[in-house]
């Protein structure tokens, strides 16, 4: 058996990964740099998650490792490029819990809108009085779902059920949400010009960085609503405090943060009244994480069978040598 280590595992979960590799280790806490490189430099097959960033210089001194088998859907946390040149195999878990996540945005919407903290505070406060907490209604809405893959169509399919009129920007539509569920590919102005929702669904990218900016903000309709659980780089963080003391936004709904690592860069943006954050916790449910161990057991068996995985990252591979397009 190859040696086996994981990380970012809650003591809760590793009896699940002891049933299937019982002589598999486990980091203690968040590792990185010499640390990290300490805990994995003899160790064949490593399993991490989203919160372990595996760099090319900590790739560079592994000289063991021959599958990083990541327990999420994004792979951004490692050196793709340097693990294919050392001939590291990476493997991710394609969709572990896009239902989850999709639930999670109304989640927190109907949480917010519906004011439900506030509501229980006043109630627990000895006060029995909904003066001052009428909500807003979604039905009639315009929900505007920046990138439709797995949980951008998964959020179209609930605020479908919830009569939203339904707004969509990405690269590629996708025929079947257009036809069943009434979507309309826009452009991002349009999108942000008639949305009282916007919610982001594409992943974290130089390309996509900022995507919501200050200029994003003065698009927006007054009174909008923004959530995020996709990646905290995509809004200038900056930019939308500024929207949210101006009173542009309305709400900001937030999964993630553009800053995560250093809370003191958050501070100010989180104790805003008009802010909501919760801890990355879109993905965190009980089927969710059943199946998020279950595909990455699978990758790992595929890998010691000598069998081509189901899951293997690779790069986007484009060749450009078709007849030019013409009318």
């Amino acid at each position: 058996m190859p040696s086996l280590l994981f990380l970012d595992v809650e003591p809760s979960d590793r009896k699940v990964v002891l049933e299937k590799f019982p002589d598999a280790t486990f980091a203690e806490g968040k590792i990185s740099g010499a640390e990290l490189i300490q805990a994995c430099r003899d160790t064949e097959i490593i399993s991490p998650f989203i919160t372990t960033q595996f760099t090319r210089a900590v790739i560079e001194k592994l000289p063991k490792v021959k599958l990083i088998a990541t327990r999420s859907v994004g792979y951004d946390h490692i050196d793709l490029e340097a693990c294919i040149e050392r001939g590291v195999l990476v493997s991710n878990v394609p969709d572990y819990g896009s239902h989850v996540i999709a639930e999670h945005v109304f989640a927190l919407l109907l949480a917010t809108i519906r004011h439900v903290h506030a509501g229980d505070a006043k109630v627990r406060s000895g006060t029995f009085d909904y003066h001052g907490l009428r909500g807003i209604a979604l039905r009639g809405r315009t929900i505007g779902i920046v990138g439709t893959g797995k949980i951008g169509r998964k959020v179209a399919r609930i605020a479908h059920g919830f009569g939203m009129k339904i707004l969509a920007v990405d690269q590629c539509r996708n025929t079947e949400i257009e036809d069943l569920l009434g979507v309309r590919y826009v452009t991002i102005p349009e999108l942000l010009k008639e949305s009282d929702i916007v919610t982001l669904h594409i992943p974290g990218t130089k390309e996509t960085e900022h995507i919501i900016d200050a200029k994003a903000f003065t698009l927006m309709k007054p009174g909008a609503v923004l959530v995020n659980t996709a990646r905290g780089s995509l809004i200038d963080s900056h930019a939308l405090l500024a929207a949210l003391k101006k009173g542009t936004l309305h709400w900001a709904l937030l999964d993630v943060l553009e800053h995560e690592q250093n809370f003191e860069e958050n501070k100010e943006l989180v104790s805003h009244p008009h802010v909501v954050t919760t801890p990355h916790i879109a993905f965190y449910a009980d089927d969710s994480m059943r199946t998020m161990f279950n595909d990455c057991f699978r990758s790992i068996d595929q890998w010691i069978q000598g069998k081509v995985l189901d899951h293997q990252v690779r790069p986007l591979q484009v060749v450009c040598d078709l007849p030019e397009i013409k009318k």
